[in-house]
């Protein structure tokens, strides 16, 4: 195997196993527990910051959930998940990491930018940003064109997990995105292997 994954499954780690099931490639989990576990000297040597996810692929490290998409797409192109517009998919797939990570945060955090410091946090307020979002989940089926790309893994689960949890809005036109990707063998068998790891419930 020339894939090494790190993960939990309550993490973004998830997002990662949906697309090295989009990939079809093998891979190697290690599944890693939150506190000692993550911050072990072995498992800060391949990320600093003691979390998770990270993969190893041919001895190369890449962390951070959307750097890992884009990374995977480029080393595996006959997946076919580069996505038909490149300027698209660069766009949609960092300001998903960017404006739309951090302006769910604060709301999950409760915090509430002032208006007159909108301009210093760079996303504006949730509402632009979902503004956005909606606009460009509304071009076409997907996010970098006609065809499924890496991005849409990265971005789809953004949009999917912020509706559950109540971060972001269901407006019609995200509701229809997440729609065309929620049942995708791929995201179906990486939810499957994920719970299948959930700490089991005492009782």
């Amino acid at each position: 195997m020339t894939i090494t994954f790190w993960t939990n499954p309550m993490s973004r780690g998830r997002i990662v196993r949906w697309m090295l099931e989009e990939l079809g490639q093998p891979y190697e989990t290690v599944v890693l527990a939150y506190g000692p576990e993550m911050k072990s000297p072995d498992y800060l040597a391949v990320n600093p910051m003691g979390k998770v996810p990270a993969i190893r692929h041919d001895g190369r490290v890449v962390t951070e959930a959307a750097a890992i998409c884009a990374y995977l797409a480029e080393a595996f192109p006959q997946a076919g998940l580069q996505g038909e517009d490149r300027a698209a998919f660069f766009r949609w797939l960092f300001f998903a990491a960017g404006p739309v990570e951090q302006a769910v945060t604060l709301k999950s955090l409760g915090v509430t930018v002032p208006a007159e410091r909108e301009g210093t946090v760079g996303f504006g307020t949730l509402s632009h940003v979902l503004d956005a979002l909606e606009t460009a989940v509304s071009a076409h089926p997907y996010i970098a064109g006609e065809a499924f790309s890496a991005a849409d893994v990265y971005v789809g689960s953004q949009i999917g997990w912020g509706m559950m949890f109540g971060t972001i809005e269901p407006r019609p036109a995200l509701v229809a995105y997440w729609d065309r990707l929620k049942d995708r063998p791929a995201r179906l068998r990486a939810d499957e292997m994920d719970n299948a790891l959930m700490p089991k419930k005492e009782g």
